[in-house]
């Protein structure tokens, strides 16, 4: 039987812990990258949290891949990654991907709100440029 998108964002919340704001407030500070993977138009209407890095979900693999000639520096499987999007799913998705791609230290902080309802600080919105 195919798997349905609930079966697979259930085993990717298994793989990829989740993580409380105040934490990833903290290993902010110790260097971790906030990666959002909403799309543009998301943080258009929105906003993201300050100092998160955007990286659109189906742009992920390209941008994380260092043989890519997408890949994105700010992605390196050496460092810590939190990452978020509307409610966790994707980011759920996203944190299993870049496992299996190597990156050792992936945390899911859940969705943007989460971050928000902690009191983590925000931009406006935005224009995402992509």
């Amino acid at each position: 039987m195919p798997a349905k998108v609930k079966d697979l964002v259930e085993a990717a919340h298994k793989v990829v812990p989740g993580i409380a704001p105040q934490e990833a407030q903290k290993m902010m500070e110790e260097g971790a990258l906030l990666l959002d993977v909403r799309d543009g138009s998301e943080l258009a209407a929105t906003g993201s949290a300050v100092g998160a890095h955007h990286v659109p979900r189906g742009m992920l693999e390209f941008r994380a891949d260092p043989d890519s000639p997408l890949y994105d520096r700010e992605l390196r499987p050496d460092r810590p990654v939190v990452l978020y999007c509307a409610a966790g799913g994707r980011a759920a998705l996203a944190g299993q991907t870049l496992k299996e791609m190597g990156y050792g230290q992936v945390y899911n902080l859940g969705g943007f709100k989460d971050w928000q309802a902690a009191g983590g600080p925000v931009t406006g919105p935005q224009d995402p440029g992509m």
